[in-house]
């Protein structure tokens, strides 16, 4: 018996390189991990490093239905970003690509390797913009707000 399909949603981010044609790549890579379907992803937008340094980030999320268990998707994220070149040199560095699970249909996870919601996601606008695009029943005005004076425009 097939698994029912969970809806995850994914971060994406990038600053070296062709940074939005880097987001648009793993997003194709997506389409062809067996078991994800890609439901719709948010638009491009640009944000200045938060905890980082380099170039602005270029930052998407996207929705994808999965039959995976969460940490198989992990490991298929880390090998889209492995074949963009994503390195770890120290905490933060600038990437090449840069995937992140944010939820996992309403699973809580806490593990060494994967920590589902995602710490972070409330605190950074360049997650809770794209994703109140593309799914705004989960993201509640007040979080918009929290986050409103951090620096990100759409890409158009």
């Amino acid at each position: 018996m097939a698994r029912p399909d969970v809806t995850a949603f994914i971060a994406l981010g990038a600053n070296l390189g062709d940074a939005a044609q880097a987001l648009r790549d793993a997003l194709n890579a997506l389409l062809g991990v067996p078991g994800v379907r890609l439901v719709q992803a948010s638009g491009l937008y640009r944000t200045a490093p938060i905890d980082s340094s380099g170039p602005d980030y270029v930052n998407a999320v996207a929705q994808v239905a999965t039959t995976l268990t969460a940490p198989a998707l992990l490991d298929a994220l880390q090998a889209i970003e492995n074949a963009a070149g994503r390195e770890r040199p120290y905490r933060n560095a600038p990437r090449t690509l840069d995937l992140d699970l944010l939820l996992y249909g309403d699973a809580r996870i806490e593990s060494v390797r994967l920590t589902v919601p995602h710490l972070r996601m409330w605190e950074r606008a360049f997650v809770l913009m794209p994703l109140a695009e593309i799914a705004p029943e989960l993201v509640p005005p007040a979080a918009l707000q929290a986050v409103a004076g951090q620096g990100i425009e759409p890409l158009r």
